[in-house]
């Protein structure tokens, strides 16, 4: 085992040893050079992997990753081996390739990083990005997928993942984010999100904003792909949530489906409905896949920091809110489900996001803000984002490390009940969660 993980750490020096766009700053990213004519090299070099299993895409600002999980499980629960390509990761690196719900193995990713070797040296200038997602193509081509769900990293039309031809492609709700290298007007996002759409492959979309819709359904149009929209074309309605889940009605054409999901926030619901889209339309393209399938799935799936609800009493949450759009709904969920208690929130964020934006949503909620930093180089100095959150009139503290801040939110919570939330960044969540994990009883982790 050790001689095993010794083998993964450089592994994982490797990757690393190459561009990682993700660790870089936003006047980095700006001046990036993204292509595909790398990525389809190197996927070229490895005999096209991705062509030999049905490909569910997906794109968007927020939502892309629970719409991925959701329709994963639902294509396991119709009895197709499913790989699930996700990132970033919350505590290991692993966790972004998996099959049928389990990671890919430590000594196998190394087995993997070993055999691209060869191909990678040949390939100039490629990133840590575009390796792990050919390693997890290729695993998934060895692992017999039949089906697999991938997940766009930045953007799409550029993103490395669109070297894929799907069954479908999927677009979640748009919003501001990553403008640098996206653009600064929703339509621009749209652009670059739109670029996942190929020539007559069906479409599904999240409601959008006018502005980013148009775009849509232009590209769409253009392209001869068929545009269907959840909340036009397909009618969702909630039903009723409580801290153990949510139930929600999806209906489209002549079908209607009750599901159940363990997720919570109402834009759960939003989600469900874009990955039940998604399924259906896979049916159409072949694959066997009952709505029985799709809501046992859907009761079982598992998506970890998204309004997680660790414990109950007094409450700990950890999310993965990051933008100003997903901090009012952090702000809903939080309505909707602890409609009197205050928070302490832990709080970092990466260099290029909108913190005003999120102290004005979350305010009316907060009783403090422990400004902290996670161990990663876009991380704002704590000290900034004071100033930030001198300015919008929040009650803060600096503690540094994420554990400390962490220690001192629970602290505080033991004594007056109020709520603590990790946001900001996944990685101060990932810090938060990874204490958690190792401190609180199993029973306390699990008794939400």
């Amino acid at each position: 085992m050790p001689d095993t993980e010794a083998a993964y750490n450089r592994a994982l020096d490797y990757l690393y040893s190459f561009v990682d766009y993700s660790l870089k700053h936003s006047s980095e990213l700006a001046k990036a050079d993204f292509n595909l004519d790398r990525m389809r090299a190197l996927m070229g070099e490895l005999g096209n992997p991705q062509d030999a299993y049905r490909i569910v895409h997906v794109a968007g600002t927020k939502g892309k990753g629970s719409v991925c999980a959701l329709t994963a499980s639902g294509l396991r629960a119709a009895g197709y081996r499913t790989g699930l390509y996700t990132s970033p990761h919350l505590v290991d690196y692993c966790e972004r390739i998996q099959v049928d719900g389990v990671p890919i193995a430590h000594a196998r990713l190394v087995e993997l990083v070993e055999a691209v070797k060869p191909a990678v040296g040949r390939i100039p200038k490629l990133t840590t990005f575009e390796i792990t997602t050919a390693l997890a193509f290729l695993y998934f081509a060895g692992e017999k997928a039949e089906t697999a769900v991938v997940e766009v990293g930045l953007g799409g039309r550029l993103d490395a993942t669109n070297v894929v031809t799907p069954a479908v492609a999927a677009i979640t709700s748009l919003s501001y984010d990553h403008m640098a290298v996206l653009g600064d007007t929703l339509g621009k996002i749209a652009t670059e999100k739109a670029g996942i759409i190929k020539i007559g492959i069906p479409v599904v979309s999240a409601p959008q904003k006018e502005e980013a819709l148009q775009v849509l359904q232009q590209i769409a149009a253009e392209r001869g792909a068929s545009f269907t929209l959840v909340g036009r074309d397909v009618k969702f309605k909630p039903i009723q949530h409580s801290l153990d889940g949510q139930s929600l009605r999806v209906t489209w054409r002549q079908e209607t489906l009750s599901l159940d999901i363990p997720l919570l926030g109402a834009h759960q619901v939003q989600n469900a409905a874009v990955a039940a889209t998604a399924l259906w339309i896979l049916r159409g393209s072949g694959l066997e896949i009952r709505n029985a399938d799709i809501q046992a799935g859907f009761a079982q799936v598992q998506w970890p920091a998204r309004f997680e609800v660790v414990r109950r009493e007094p409450p700990v949450i950890l999310d993965s809110a990051h933008n100003q759009d997903s901090f009012s709904r952090l702000h809903q969920a939080l309505d909707d489900y602890f409609p009197r208690k205050r928070i302490y929130l832990i709080f970092g964020a990466s260099e290029d996001k909108n913190i005003p934006g999120m102290f004005k949503e979350i305010k009316p909620r907060v009783r403090k803000v422990f400004i902290t930093k996670a161990d990663h180089p876009r991380a704002l100095e704590p000290e900034l984002i004071g100033q930030l959150a001198d300015k919008a009139g929040l009650p803060y503290e600096i503690v540094v490390p994420v554990k400390a801040a962490a220690e001192r939110a629970l602290e505080l919570s033991e004594k007056d009940g109020s709520i603590v939330v990790s946001a900001g960044s996944m990685f101060v969540t990932a810090e938060v969660m990874a204490m958690w994990q190792a401190q609180e009883p199993r029973e306390a982790r699990t008794q939400a």
